[in-house]
């Protein structure tokens, strides 16, 4: 532990900072350097789960096994019985959707519990209020057991400090093969577990996401009416599929989202995703000739007409132009694939989605920025050993994977009321769909499955699309690591140059602008940012 830093002098500091204040006995804290926080430690042995056989294997790069169809009968994950009988476990997370009916109303809630051995009782904040929340739980001291991290530069009250001081290291658990006590965590891949390194620990459990991120999504059904060819070969024949796709008289449009749009050229270009790194010297995307050389793409792209008229003065609505086609194009996650054809699949006819690629700039394969490994963490605060074994075979259990009844349990609800049944596959009822919405996922979950049991066909070119990124992918080398100045400024700094962005880009701004927004990006953080990402880059890889 930073020798500057207990429980009490960390609440202390911490409550001070929530309120304003300067309090008296922590004159001698002293922050972690960018390299203590950003030590190396041993990562657990990744031991994929081989119990359910498929066609779409998941692979040592990236990609995520894909199934037609669930097993009929699904692999039981604790055939012992429940893994973690004891005392009820608080989890401090968020949601983005509707909240779930409580436990006393939640048929799944309850076969969960059950399932576990006790009773998880998820503390469940929106999305927008989660940063807040986070940091009023942490200056007042009154810990749940295990409560959800965003990233650094989402949540700056989640300082290595914290971790330090109130959270448990979790190595002696599952560093190299102590893992192996928990093999459904031990199924989540190395990349994943990188970013919950810090201080020389492990202290935080992944929320895995594909690493293949997501396509630029295609409206195939209505490309083809138009007979067009939906995979251009360069940034030019891009633009002349946009043009043609366009017709304001029928209110369709190319694109609807500007910086999507913006990030689909530097993918074309093979720019930098965040931050690249070069024998241990990094520059940050904006910094780049891609990114003006992107701007004025999109600015182009504006000025022919392409973009939705509301692009730059609607915000929140590009999903929905691509769902009811007023847009063709849209560069979104991976999980969107299903959830276009759940919300939009039956309000057209022949209603289609493909994908698409960046080209390369002038010709060839363009490039694929890699998608963040994990959505957020979570944390485990100090306890006993026992607590914190049974808090880990708890989240064990809520990563038992595709193909378990555990996994059918989290993802569709209870046979009945939750779900029916397709031949095997499960398909939810409205009560189901409530039920669900219960945030485990905002724990811990398995790796991605690609899985689709209202329309299986689908599952060959997810599986596809994947298979081609990750032979593309371009990774931020900053996301395993910690900046502190990164952590405070870079959310308010980020606003700024958006502006400076978006009005570039509506040609509102001239693009001469962007070098001045950048030179002050660099001398009110930036190269402090980038002295704290190379001296941790340092202090992780040497």
């Amino acid at each position: 532990m930073n020798p500057g830093l207990n429980r009490r002098g960390f609440l202390a500091s911490a409550a001070g900072v929530a309120a304003g204040l300067t309090l008296a006995g922590c004159g001698d804290y002293k922050p972690a350097t960018a390299g203590d926080a950003n030590a190396k430690a041993q990562l657990p042995t990744y031991i994929p789960y081989k119990g359910v056989p498929t066609s779409m294997p998941a692979t040592a790069d990236g990609v995520a096994p894909g199934y037609p169809h669930y097993p009929a009968d699904p692999v039981k994950a604790f055939p012992d019985g429940p893994p973690a009988k004891g005392p009820a476990i608080d989890i401090m997370t968020l949601i983005f959707n509707p909240v779930p009916p409580p436990v006393d109303d939640n048929v799944m809630w309850q076969a969960l519990n059950k399932s576990v051995g006790c009773d998880l009782n998820f503390q469940i904040t929106p999305v927008g209020d989660y940063p807040n929340k986070f940091a009023v739980t942490i200056a007042g001291g009154d810990l749940p057991d295990a409560m959800l991290m965003l990233p650094p530069d989402q949540n700056s009250a989640a300082t290595p400090d914290m971790l330090d001081a109130l959270f448990e290291n979790l190595s002696e658990h599952l560093a190299g093969d102590n893992i192996r006590d928990y093999p459904y965590l031990a199924n989540i891949p190395s990349a994943h577990w990188a970013p919950c390194v810090r201080n020389g620990g492990i202290y935080a459990l992944p929320m895995p996401r594909p690493l293949s991120g997501g396509p630029t999504f295609t409206r195939l059904d209505l490309i083809r009416k138009r007979g067009l060819d939906p995979n251009p070969t360069s940034w030019r024949e891009f633009v002349q599929l946009c043009k043609d796709v366009t017709d304001p008289k029928a209110n369709h449009y190319a694109l609807g989202d500007s910086v999507t749009a913006w990030e689909f050229a530097m993918k074309s270009l093979k720019g930098p995703f965040k931050w690249r790194e070069e024998g241990g010297r990094f520059t940050w995307h904006f910094e780049t000739e891609e990114a003006k050389q992107a701007l004025d793409a999109v600015r182009s792209l504006t000025k022919a007409g392409v973009m939705h008229p509301d692009t730059y003065s609607v915000l929140g609505k590009a999903k929905e132009w691509f769902g009811t086609g007023r847009t063709v194009m849209n560069p979104d996650g991976p999980v969107a694939w299903n959830d276009y054809y759940t919300l939009y699949g039956t309000t057209a006819e022949d209603f289609e989605i493909g994908y698409m690629m960046a080209p390369g700039w002038d010709g060839g394969t363009g490039s694929q920025w890699q998608g963040q490994a994990n959505y957020a963490t979570l944390i485990i605060k100090k306890a006993p050993k026992a607590r914190v074994e049974q808090i880990l075979r708890a989240m064990n259990a809520l990563a038992s994977p595709f193909g378990t009844d555990g996994y059918l349990l989290r993802k569709y609800g209870v046979q009945g009321p939750g779900h029916t049944l397709r031949g095997s596959d499960p398909i939810l009822t409205p009560e189901g769909q409530a039920e669900v919405n219960l945030p485990t996922i905002f724990a811990t979950d398995a790796p991605m499955a690609l899985y689709y049991p209202s329309k299986p066909e689908i599952v060959a070119d997810q599986y596809a699309f994947q298979k081609e990124a990750v032979r593309q992918l371009i990774p931020n080398a900053a996301e395993p690591l910690y900046s502190p100045t990164d952590a405070k400024m870079s959310k308010l700094l980020q606003t700024a140059l958006d502006d400076t962005r978006k009005g570039i880009m509506q040609g509102r701004v001239p693009l001469g602008e962007w070098d001045d927004a950048v030179k002050n990006w660099r001398k009110e953080a930036g190269d402090q940012i980038r002295r704290e990402y190379e001296e941790a880059w340092e202090t992780r890889n040497s």
